[in-house]
């Protein structure tokens, strides 16, 4: 441990780096009931804690080696760290990255200067192929964590916190991939702080350090998910290893929808976008905070990185409330009978609707699928589940059910045979409780409704399609019924989207006109 100090100590960093800032989160704090800082990583020219030891370890070749030029393999961040690290030496880097590598990262290495090769699915497959590259072309391989001058790097991070927070610390939370960032933040913070724990976070589909450290030798993963593709290493270095399973007090696991409650977290405090890796110390940092109310000091998280692909933000987005404990999917089943959708609505009450699928269908009964906003209160969850079971409705609570959350959620409906007279409206309604309740007073008391499809986007309207069953005699008392809802409306029966995937022949018998 004395020998890494010495090199964190001796480290070159500043000349591409900067001693980022350690923000507290005023909004978690109140939440967690104690004081929460987020080390800003992201603030980096290259947006990670990557150019730090990528740097130090460049600067360190011999001229004959730089002549030759330098490689690594890398899903991204290291891959930036080497390419820039290199351009500001004048060095030539070749960067080989797994072929699932965001978009976004393969543009900055471009951006600053580095050959990219894609290769394979994931890390160890582009890391096999660029040892190849390496003794073909006579290449420095610059390793992503398993090399000292790399590790002695990323600990100078473990520098700035004890020098920025002077006061009690009682956790620092590292994310961990191949272990770098932790085995360079342990060894320092261990030797000069030893009352300080520090805990390494991994995603619960790519644990490769707990795995390790569990079975006392390193392990290869029969495969990691890329979720977070910033920590997405099916095995623990040699050295990360040695060093973590000395070092770390504990390895802490997070699940997709943590990480993405921590990316929102990190918004609402500091309206920056984490990329899942970046927030995932942060999602272990309020595991550990939940259970362990009674606290000595604050709690620091490493947000590692902000290269987040902007698509991926939709995805992040539909399970953060889950993983705040902040939404209940429910999937309820309802008698199929005019009337019955209204009554179940009315015993949800004011509780705020994220969600609303359900389509028609033939028999006795109905499935919708659900999603209610919480509280955040342990306890409203049982209670809502309790009264809607004493009502004899069928729950089934599918909040941590995969395939339904990524999937099913999307493939509620489907054609009815010989179902007549339906007529599709899409609507805009105020995203206020009771807004739904309305529609359904307005015209679902008087017409069957078919079809409901409903999601909250976070804007002051939300979008709805709404199917109901009108005969012809009735369309203009139905259309005098909705300008009095006065909601605003177009008419989707026409729709060939509708028509291909939903209608049927008996239901084309028209529209409002």
């Amino acid at each position: 441990m004395t020998d890494y100090v010495r090199r964190i100590l001796d480290a070159r960093v500043y000349d591409v780096a900067i001693q980022s800032a350690l923000d507290p989160m005023p909004r978690l704090s109140a939440r967690l009931k104690g004081q929460i800082l987020l080390k800003r990583e992201d603030l980096q020219p290259i947006f990670s804690f990557k150019i730090r030891g990528a740097y130090n370890r460049i600067t360190r070749l011999s001229q004959a080696a730089r002549d030759q030029g330098v490689i690594c393999a890398s899903a991204g961040n290291h891959a930036q760290g080497v390419a820039l690290s290199a351009q500001k030496l004048g060095i030539a880097a070749t960067i080989v990255m797994p072929v699932t590598t965001p978009q976004i990262k393969i543009d900055a290495v471009r951006h600053w200067g580095g050959k990219v090769v894609l290769h394979g699915d994931a890390f160890d497959e582009a890391y096999a192929h660029a040892k190849l590259l390496e003794a073909e072309r006579g290449l420095t391989f610059i390793h992503p964590f398993d090399d000292p001058d790399v590790i002695a790097g990323q600990g100078t991070i473990g520098v700035e916190i004890l020098q920025q927070h002077a006061d009690p610390i009682e956790a620092i939370f590292v994310p961990i991939g191949g272990g770098g960032l932790a085995s360079g933040v342990a060894s320092y913070v261990k030797f000069l702080r030893p009352e300080i724990k520090v805990i390494g976070v991994e995603p619960v589909d790519a644990a490769s350090m707990k795995a390790a450290i569990d079975a006392k030798e390193r392990v290869v993963l029969d495969r990691v998910g890329l979720f977070a593709d910033g920590v997405a290493v099916r095995q623990a270095g040699v050295e990360t290893f040695r060093l973590c399973s000395q070092l770390l007090d504990d390895v802490l696991l997070a699940d997709t929808d943590e990480m993405c409650a921590a990316v929102k977290d990190i918004f609402e405090d500091m309206r920056v976008i984490a990329e899942p890796a970046g927030a995932l110390a942060l999602a272990g940092l309020k595991s550990y905070a939940t259970a362990h109310p009674k606290r000595s000091g604050a709690l620091i998280a490493i947000n590692s990185g902000a290269n987040m692909n902007f698509d991926r933000l939709r995805h992040v987005a539909e399970r953060a409330e889950i993983g705040e404990a902040r939404e209940i999917l429910l999937g309820v089943t309802i008698p199929e009978q005019q009337g019955s959708y209204r009554r179940f609505v009315q015993v949800l009450g004011n509780r705020n609707i994220t969600e609303f699928n359900y389509r028609y269908a033939q028999g006795s009964e109905a499935h919708v699928f659900v999603g209610l906003k919480l509280r955040g209160e342990g306890r409203e969850k049982a209670e809502l589940l309790a009264q809607l079971k004493a009502l004899d409705y069928d729950v089934l609570d599918i909040s941590a059910n995969e395939a339904a959350k990524i999937h099913v959620r999307y493939m509620v409906g489907g054609r009815v045979p010989n179902l007549a007279d339906e007529i599709v409206l899409r609507f805009e309604f105020p995203e206020r409780p009771g807004a739904l309740l309305k529609f359904l007073d307005g015209v679902g008391a008087q017409w069957n409704i078919t079809l409901f499809h409903y999601r909250n986007h976070g804007a002051d309207y939300g979008r709805v399609l709404a199917g109901l069953q009108v005969p012809q005699q009735d369309r203009a008392r139905f259309s005098e019924q909705l300008a009095a809802l006065g909601y605003p409306y177009e008419d989707e029966t026409a729709n060939p989207a509708y028509r291909m995937f939903l209608g049927n022949q008996a239901s084309s018998s028209g529209t409002l006109g």
